[in-house]
């Protein structure tokens, strides 16, 4: 009789505790495990080094936390089928094991191969749940209890020392030093699972004190969000291990100013669930409009002059650019921005969702490929479902950087602009700018477009195609497979829409959520 032997397939679950793979191999027998640097991630669209960068920070410490356990982890470079057909030949294995993932087009495409691959070499291909993401979803009724149900359930524990198979094919060495030799340009947070503990013990016990008010304005909330999105894109640490670390804290003095905090922390960590959710039911999210009626809305007027200004952080736009640079310099920002970032791309500069979104995916070391076409497509105007959110860019920098404390530390050519000006620095008169060495137009750019015309047109554009009737009856449809249906998620952010008899407007639904972790970061 064949000896079982188990092969654990790491992707984006780079930890050991609450691995239900892991627990699973040690019950078969031998076991190997490996993670696949993918030419297909690499070459990508969304794909930044800084990503292999973090991806490998997290492996160098997943890799020998499990060697302490007897398990050789395999870091290898090539596409996952490839492998797998290599590894087979030289130690072949009975079970390949992985968590579900719900991610891009590309992975969609390779797992369809690597079932094939599975089913030809007669192994057996076992996926865990590790979100609340649920697999070939009928319908969304009952979807916000079965989260709670897994979000509750115990941990998946190992126990002992796993029984090794014979490693080969191991060329960790090449890849890391490849990856090790790429210049890092970005501050980025600390990667590993030992980090996203620290990060999520540090939120728990202090920085969450003063989140439900820190968490909009970019001076604050690098401090008192919880910081856990890189975590949770990469796996660093479950879900499930967040959600009940959280409502322990919670438990042990409800009534304490913290755990008012947490419950609002706590009620957001269902977002990201239920967004990723909309991408494993409807894949093609990631290229096309949730709403069929919006094809073609924004795609023949692409602008990239304005793309490119948006990009560098020149729009003339302070709270723009400097959120815009900063995101570029530490792979970043704060939820509210974020949407603000899109809001005005899609608004005011009237650019298609896609190149936005994809840029932005290279910029957001948190990228979670489910939550950013979700968002991408919400913050932009084209779901059907939601009432159109557009940020005021002179608004959110005066609401939010009263002091221009963010806007001059990420624009230097600001520096000595007055703050009666900072927010609006094209109205300085010529004395003005002298005195503050700043002339617009040569220092700093003049506005790209004019911010009230440029709302005028974007509201009237689009609100004449939802006045429509086929927009409507598709906006039943987007809603019925979609929208949330209570229960379990922030009031603030329900999606669902009232049934109403044609003529009528949707109801206004209002949604702040952008980041992988939905405000709670």
């Amino acid at each position: 009789m064949e000896a079982t032997r188990a092969l654990v397939w790491f992707k984006r679950d780079l930890r050991i505790r609450d691995h239900a793979p892991l627990v699973r191999a040690q019950q078969l027998g031998e076991a190997l495990a490996f993670f696949a640097f993918e030419p297909e991630w690499l070459s990508s669209e969304e794909f930044d080094p800084m990503h292999a960068k973090f991806a490998l920070g997290c492996l160098n410490e997943l890799r020998a936390g499990l060697a302490d356990r007897g398990l050789p982890l395999l870091i290898l470079r090539g596409s996952v089928v490839d492998l797998l057909e290599r590894l087979y030949q030289r130690t072949p294995f009975t079970h390949l094991l992985s968590h579900e993932e719900t991610g891009p087009g590309w992975s969609w495409v390779r797992d369809r191969a690597v079932l094939d691959w599975c089913r030809t070499h007669r192994v057996s291909w076992e996926e865990f749940t590790q979100t609340g993401v649920v697999r070939r979803l009928k319908q969304r009724t009952g979807w916000a209890e079965r989260w709670q149900a897994r979000m509750d359930a115990p941990e998946a524990t190992l126990t002992g020392l796993f029984r090794p198979a014979r490693p080969l094919l191991d060329r960790a060495a090449a890849v890391i030093d490849e990856f090790d030799r790429t210049p890092q340009t970005r501050t980025t947070q600390a990667p590993g699972e030992r980090a996203a503990w620290r990060c999520l013990e540090g939120f728990l016990q202090h920085r969450a004190s003063d989140y439900r008010r820190g968490l909009s304005s970019p001076l604050s909330a690098r401090q008192h969000c919880s910081r856990l999105s890189p975590h949770l894109a990469f796996g660093t640490i479950s879900m499930r291990c967040v959600h009940q670390a959280t409502e322990a804290h919670i438990a042990s003095d409800p009534a304490s100013r913290l755990a008012w905090n947490l419950r609002g922390f706590s009620g957001r960590l269902r977002w990201h669930c239920h967004f990723m959710q909309k991408l494993e039911d409807e894949p093609p999210i990631e290229f096309r409009p949730f709403a069929r009626q919006y094809d073609g809305l924004r795609e023949h007027d692409f602008n990239a002059e304005r793309f490119e200004a948006w990009c560098a952080g020149r729009t003339g736009f302070p709270m723009i650019d400097a959120c815009m640079r900063s995101l570029r310099q530490t792979g970043w920002l704060n939820f509210r921005m974020r949407a603000m970032l899109v809001s005005f791309a899609s608004y005011h500069l009237w650019l298609h969702w896609r190149p936005t979104g994809l840029f932005l995916a290279k910029q957001f070391l948190d990228f979670e490929p489910g939550i950013h076409w979700s968002q991408m497509q919400m913050q932009s105007g084209t779901t059907g479902i939601n009432t159109l959110r557009i940020y005021s860019p002179t608004k959110q920098a005066l609401d939010h950087d009263p002091l221009g404390h963010f806007i001059r530390k990420w624009i230097p050519e600001l520096e000595r602009v007055p703050g009666t000006h900072l927010a609006q620095p094209w109205t300085m008169d010529a004395s003005a700018q002298a005195s503050s060495h700043c002339q617009i137009g040569v220092d700093y750019p003049r506005p790209i477009v004019d911010e009230k015309q440029a709302l005028l047109d974007a509201r009237a554009r689009l609100h004449a195609l939802r006045r429509s009737d086929a927009a409507r009856e598709e906006a039943d449809r987007i809603q019925d497979r979609h929208g949330s249906r209570k229960s379990g998620l922030p009031a603030s952010g329900r999606t669902g829409r009232r049934r109403r008899s044609k003529g009528t407007e949707p109801a206004p639904v209002q949604i702040d959520l952008f980041d992988p972790l939905h405000a709670p970061d």
